[in-house]
């Protein structure tokens, strides 16, 4: 799907290099200087670095850069395409979960030639279980997973790989989800340092993914209260 949605202002386009021939891209929202926090943002199956123009915003306002990514294994939100993804298709990549990894990594590397502060990781759906799954590798500062699971066992990885490759986390991690969704993700929490963690599930229904935090969203605010609370030791 071609971009509809124009690009806000003070907004600009990276493209880079994912490491297979396949060129990614991401927003760029940075009205800070280089040395605050960055957060890297991965938007859930079916969707696109689209799933941020209305969270990016608010993260910048509470003192964040934020590089929100397009990954191969999407399509588009918010009349926003993912370019990643018709990259991988123009050269045949294949364009599955697990293959989104390279965007991720390729990502967090653009982001630390962005910023020297703190860098942040945060993903939705199946990236936000690949934040787990990395973010012990990529050395970062923090972790926010909205709505992980155990996604990938008919991807050739284990029941238990999401958590397994959690153990190692040694920094701050947020888990959330919608409120029916919490039974999947407590083996993977389990998995990680309390000291480390904090969870959000919330009173009301909630939803799936970090579009939990658009303005349409009725739980939106007990969401961001969350969001807002673990985040502000970072900044």
């Amino acid at each position: 799907m071609a971009t509809t949605a124009p690009t806000p202002a003070g907004v600009r386009e990276l493209h880079f290099p994912a490491g297979d021939g396949v060129t990614a891209t991401a927003d760029v929202y940075m009205p800070h200087p280089a040395t605050a926090p960055m957060i890297v943002l991965f938007h859930q199956a079916g969707y696109s670095r689209g799933e941020y123009r209305t969270i990016a915003p608010k993260l910048n306002e509470l003192g964040f850069n934020t590089l929100a990514v397009d990954a191969r294994s999407g399509e588009a939100t918010e009349g926003v395409g993912n370019e990643t993804a018709a990259s991988a298709c123009k050269l045949g990549k294949p364009t599955s979960y697990i293959d989104a990894i390279a965007d991720l990594k390729a990502a967090v590397a653009q982001a630390r030639t962005l910023a020297t502060g703190k860098v942040v990781i945060w993903g939705s759906s199946y990236s936000s279980a690949l934040v787990l799954v990395l973010g012990a590798e990529l050395k970062v500062d923090a972790v926010l997973a909205f709505s992980p699971g155990e996604y990938f066992d008919d991807l050739g990885k284990s029941k238990t790989w999401v958590a397994d490759s959690a153990k190692p986390l040694a920094v701050p991690v947020f888990i959330t989800s919608a409120k029916d969704e919490a039974k999947e993700w407590a083996p993977i929490a389990a998995a990680i340092d309390p000291a480390k963690l904090t969870t959000f599930v919330p009173a009301t229904a909630g939803h799936h993914g970090s579009s939990t935090l658009w303005p349409t969203q009725p739980d939106r605010d007990a969401y961001w209260t969350a969001v807002t609370a673990f985040l502000k030791p970072l900044v």
